[in-house]
């Protein structure tokens, strides 16, 4: 048994069986190993950025972490967005990165780079493997610290010289550690100041969107009066018909301060008080009112669920929600085929527990908000910021939920920073459909544009904005890639093509032609 060997085994005797994976030279030895093993399974990306994202997207829906398997500096390099957007959704995640044999990198061969240093940047936990056989007692130690509270990125470096060497034994599993529970002083507290009289919005992230905590925070909302918001880019939030509603905190900080305003007080559950997204000239970056007092019952790291149920209980919460949501009789849309049009279709189509990625940008807000009365289903966001995560978590959250209808709500310019994505689907026949939004234009980018005041834009300035000249066929390059494709010009086209999709089991893409 050689060092990649032993790794392996204790991979996947700690729970982790699926590797997504962009191999080099230098991690031929754990290719192997993974090709001789039943209990892994491999899946190939194209890019790196789609290893960590459907990663991610795994992570997000199977609460355990896949393996990534990374080539050197230049791997972890290409897949850091997607490592910052994980990180930001704080889900497990172990990434295998392989490095130059120990005697090698002396040489400062072409591919020499301070992987440990990369590393670092985008992993709570981190290490280089001293030998063969630390080499999997370094795998066991990074699955438990990707087990940590949440979740947490935990990278293994991997010199190629341990990886070939003898090892002589596999190392055992770790126990992963017990959430923390939140103090007895804080619900305590926060009991008192829903007591108070004070007009209280309680802030609710991270698992607290999951269905039973959100029963809980909607029997604590019943109790006291309080307004259930949600953070603007929740890792997964449990919504739809049945669930207890939340209010989505907006993008934009000035519709954020407007919706603050009225509180009093902000109680936070696995959330921080929202900030702008970005500085904006003469605009506040805070944008919790300075009057309104700041409580926190649980953290994200900290067993949200406790704390809910504790609060619940000391403030006699009915047994059950009072406010659920009610299923819509939705109609089919007809017309242009506009963002609420499309949003319309979903509502009348999305199948019972459908998981749906979004990285709609401006189509997605509309979308969002036409669907809240849709069949129960799963709806993650670009936690992170850092575009291009739309199809790899949808990738990862289809092989995470294999029996789940994915559906990939992806704008047209962030899509082609991971198209490579849709190979993969293919290859693994995934049931994905992608509602591919042509507007042909980085629209949120021009928004931003007139918000930050940064001059009258030209016809040279608009072009940087513009993804038209050529314009992109979405159908032609799924095809290529063996995803099935159709176009919709309008919205009785895509309700069509759409209800289609639903009835069958395999990726496919529509290419909603969004008018302008």
């Amino acid at each position: 048994m050689n060092g990649a060997e032993a790794l392996l085994r204790t991979l996947v005797d700690s729970g982790v069986d699926v590797c997504f994976a962009n191999p080099g030279t230098s991690e031929m030895q754990l290719v192997s190993a993974i090709g001789q093993s039943d209990a892994m399974r491999p899946i190939l990306c194209l890019f790196e950025g789609v290893v960590t994202g459907a990663a991610d997207g795994y992570a997000r829906m199977a609460d355990k972490p896949a393996a990534t398997l990374l080539h050197l500096g230049s791997g972890i390099s290409n897949a850091m967005a997607n490592l910052h957007n994980a990180k930001r959704a704080r889900v497990p995640l172990v990434n295998i990165v392989g490095d130059h044999a120990t005697y090698h990198q002396q040489y400062d061969a072409p591919l020499t780079a301070d992987v440990p240093a990369r590393a670092r940047i985008c992993s709570a936990w981190s290490r280089v493997a001293e030998s063969a056989d630390d080499l999997s007692v370094s795998g066991a130690q990074a699955v438990q610290a990707a087990m940590q509270g949440a979740g947490a990125i935990a990278t293994v470096i991997v010199p190629a010289n341990h990886a070939w060497d003898e090892a002589k034994e596999a190392a055992p599993a770790l126990a992963a550690s017990q959430l923390q529970l939140a103090a007895e002083e804080a619900i305590a507290t926060v009991a008192d100041a829903l007591g108070n009289g004070k007009r209280t919005a309680i802030l609710l992230g991270g698992r607290a969107l999951r269905e039973h905590n959100l029963a809980a925070a909607g029997r604590i909302a019943a109790a006291s009066g309080a307004t259930l918001l949600c953070e603007t880019f929740p890792a997964r939030l449990q919504r739809g018909a049945g669930r207890v509603p939340v209010q989505r905190v907006p993008y934009f900080g000035e519709q954020v301060a407007e919706l603050l305003q009225p509180f009093e007080q902000l109680i936070l559950v696995g959330s921080a008080a929202p900030v702008s997204f970005f500085a904006y000239p003469g605009k506040p970056s805070w944008l919790t009112p300075e009057s309104c007092d700041i409580h926190t019952l649980a953290s994200v790291d900290e067993d949200i669920n406790t704390a809910l149920l504790a609060l619940a209980d000391k403030i006699d919460a009915p047994a059950t929600p009072t406010t659920l949501v009610q299923r819509n009789q939705p109609t089919s849309p007809s017309g242009p085929l506009t963002p609420m049009a499309i949003g319309e279709t979903l509502s009348a189509l999305l199948p019972q527990h459908c998981i749906v990625s979004d990285e709609g940008a401006t189509c997605g807000l509309s979308i969002y908000a036409a669907t809240e009365r849709a069949t129960a289903h799963d709806w993650l966001t670009l936690t992170g910021g850092a575009i291009g995560q739309g199809l790899p978590l949808s990738l990862g959250a289809a092989i995470a939920c294999p029996n789940r209808k994915v559906v990939a709500l992806q704008a047209d310019g962030s899509g082609m920073y991971t198209i490579q994505a849709l190979w993969t689907m293919a290859r693994e026949q995934t049931d994905v459909t992608i509602v591919l939004l042509n507007n042909r234009s980085y629209a949120i980018l021009n928004i931003e544009l007139a918000r930050v005041g940064a001059g009258e834009p030209n016809a040279k300035t608009l072009s940087m904005l513009d993804l038209s000249n050529p314009d992109m066929s979405f159908v032609d390059m799924a095809r290529g890639m063996g995803v099935a494709a159709t176009r919709a010009e309008n919205a009785e086209e895509f309700h069509q093509q759409f209800a289609t999709a639903m009835t069958t089991k395999r990726p496919q893409l529509i290419e909603a032609m969004v008018s302008q």
